[in-house]
C-alpha cells in the first residue's frame, strides 16, 4: 500500500509539472507580480457593430494571457484619430498600435495595394495565408513598413465585400450605365471598363445616396454590417459571384495589426513572439465571428424580400480579362508593388490555383 501511495504522489507531481509546462506554452512570457504593465493604445478601423465588439473582446484577453506584462487599451474608429491619420499616429507615438484595413496604407506604401485583395486575384483567406506565411509576403511587408517606422505584425482576415443594387445584376453587362459607389483605385477602374459610372463615397453617405437615387449600385463590406446600415430598406438586390465566389472584386478583405517601431522594440523577444502568435489567434477568431454574424444577416435580408443574384463563371472569365492589364498597370507604378505582385501572379498561374492562363498575360511585362 505504501508503494501504491508513493506512485500516486509521483503521478500527481508529473501531472502538475505537465500543467505548468502547458501554461508556459500558452503564454510564452509571464510577468512577475512586481513587473510594471506596458499598456498599448490600439485603435481599430471598426466604427461599431460586431467588428468593434470582437476587437474589444480580444484586447481584453491580453493582460491575463501575459500575466499583467502587456495590456491593450482598445479604441474604435475615429476615437483618437481619423482612419487616414492612423499611421501618422503610430509613428508619432499618439497610438502604439493599430488594426486598420490594410488598403489604407497604400498612400504611404503603394505596394499595400497588393497586400490585400485585388479584383479577381487571390480568392480565399487560406491563399493569402500561403502568400504571407509561405511565399515571403510577410517578410516584404515588414521590410516596407519598417522603412516607415512601423512593424507589420501580420494580416487579420475579415471577409468579402458585397454589392447592393436597386436593379437586378445578372451579368457584368448589367453594370453598364449604372451609377455605382466603389472605393476607388483598381476596383473602380475595373468597373469603369465594364461601363459603370463610378463614384467614391464614405460609408456614412451610401444609404442617403441610394435612398435619393444619386446612385443605383453600391459596394460595401459584408452582410452583417450592411444590414445594420439599413441597405435592405433602399435596395432590392445583392449581386454576388458564382456559388462559392461571394465577391469578384474584393473576395478577401484584409485588416492587420501594425505597431509603432518604438513600441515594438521595447518588448522582449518573448513578448514580441507572443504578439505575433496572438495576431494569428485574433485573425481566426475575427474571421469566424464576422462570418457567423453574416449568416444571421442573410436570414434578415431574405425576410425583407432582398433577392440574391449571381454572376456566371463566364462573367468571372470575362472580368478577369479586364482585370489583368489593370493589375500590371498598378504593379508597374512601383518597384515594390511589382515585387509583391509577382509572387501572387506566379501563385495564381501555378498548378495549385490556375486562375490566370499564359494567354491572359501575353504581351504584358512586369518592371521588376
Amino acid at each position: 500500500m505504501k508503494q501504491l501511495a508513493t506512485r500516486r504522489q509521483a503521478l500527481r507531481s508529473l501531472a502538475g509539472a505537465g500543467a505548468a509546462g502547458a501554461a508556459t506554452l500558452a503564454a510564452p512570457h509571464i510577468a512577475s507580480a512586481q513587473a510594471q504593465t506596458t499598456t498599448w493604445k490600439i485603435q481599430t478601423s471598426w466604427p461599431g457593430g460586431a467588428g468593434l465588439q470582437i476587437f474589444k473582446d480580444w484586447c481584453a484577453t491580453i493582460v491575463e494571457k501575459t500575466g499583467g506584462e502587456l495590456a491593450f487599451q482598445p479604441f474604435g474608429a475615429n476615437d483618437v484619430v481619423g482612419d487616414f491619420q492612423l499611421f501618422d499616429a503610430v509613428k508619432n507615438g499618439v497610438l502604439d498600435a493599430v488594426n486598420p484595413f490594410t488598403i489604407y496604407a497604400q498612400g504611404i506604401i503603394p505596394a499595400a495595394t497588393f497586400l490585400t485583395s485585388i479584383p479577381l486575384g487571390l480568392r480565399n483567406p487560406h491563399e493569402f495565408d500561403v502568400f504571407y506565411y509561405g511565399l515571403g509576403g510577410l517578410e516584404i511587408a515588414r521590410e516596407l513598413y519598417a522603412a516607415q517606422g512601423m512593424h507589420f505584425v501580420g494580416p487579420v482576415h475579415h471577409g468579402p465585400n458585397i454589392i447592393h443594387s436597386k436593379v437586378p445584376i445578372r451579368s457584368i453587362d448589367d453594370f453598364r450605365g449604372r451609377k455605382m459607389r466603389l472605393p476607388g483605385g483598381m476596383v473602380a477602374e475595373v468597373f469603369s471598363e465594364l461601363g459603370a459610372e463610378t463614384t467614391v463615397l464614405p460609408g456614412s453617405e451610401i444609404f442617403p445616396a441610394l435612398e435619393k437615387g444619386t446612385i443605383d449600385v453600391a459596394d460595401y463590406v459584408g452582410p452583417a454590417v450592411n444590414y445594420a446600415l439599413g441597405f435592405s430598406q433602399v435596395t432590392k438586390y445583392i449581386s454576388m459571384g458564382p456559388p462559392g465566389f461571394m465577391s469578384l472584386y474584393q473576395p478577401v478583405d484584409i485588416m492587420d495589426i501594425t505597431v509603432g517601431m518604438g513600441a515594438w522594440n521595447k518588448l522582449s523577444p518573448q513578448m514580441q513572439q507572443f504578439v505575433e502568435m496572438e495576431t494569428h489567434v485574433y485573425s481566426d477568431m475575427h474571421h469566424a465571428a464576422i462570418q457567423k454574424a453574416d449568416q444571421e444577416a442573410w436570414a434578415k435580408f431574405e425576410a425583407d424580400g432582398t433577392e440574391i443574384t449571381r454572376l456566371s463563371q463566364d462573367d468571372v472569365e470575362l472580368m478577369t480579362e479586364v482585370a489583368v492589364p489593370i493589375w500590371f498597370n498598378y504593379a508597374n507604378r512601383d518597384k515594390d508593388s511589382a515585387r509583391v505582385f509577382k509572387i501572387q501572379l506566379d501563385y495564381m498561374m501555378s498548378g495549385s490555383l490556375g486562375y490566370v492562363s499564359p494567354e491572359l498575360v501575353e504581351g504584358l511585362e512586369l518592371k521588376l
